[in-house]
């Protein structure tokens, strides 16, 4: 399966299974395994290291501890178009750890951003201070 120019995986990394799906389908829904279910095992795979660490440092609900991707289509009622449906996910999902993150630049607030919240902090500090009760002497 190709997932950029030049990065593809096997077939045979891929793991797919069919499983019964839940919602609307009538009396051929409890019958039919339309859903499709795709594991896929980062740490076992083809990918170089550096996609796999970025796979596994991604903060996704799909990816277990143990490092397989768990993607689960079921939007069809054919089981076909949630195969497609499954490997554009988990491709979409690849893709996302090709992408280099860009390093962030350290700014520093401007003059004037430190001098509208210094003014912010002087102004709640009087609306703070207006609502104590007045001492009598």
């Amino acid at each position: 399966m190709k997932i950029t120019e030049n990065l593809s995986i096997k077939e045979s990394e891929i793991d797919l299974q069919a499983v019964r799906a839940s919602g609307p389908g009538g009396q051929k829904v409890n019958k039919t395994a339309s859903a499709v279910q795709l594991f896929f095992d980062i740490k076992a795979s083809s990918l170089p290291q550096i996609y796999k660490e970025r796979l596994l440092n991604l903060n996704d609900q799909r990816i277990t501890r143990d490092g397989v991707i768990v993607i689960r289509a079921e939007r069809s009622r054919s089981q076909a178009k949630n195969k497609k449906e499954a490997l554009k996910k988990l491709q979409l999902l690849i893709q996302q750890a090709t992408v280099e993150p860009e390093p962030r630049k350290p700014t520093r607030p401007s003059r004037s951003a430190k001098q509208r919240r210094l003014a912010e902090k002087a102004r709640r500090s009087r609306i703070k201070e207006m609502r104590k009760p007045v001492h009598q002497e």
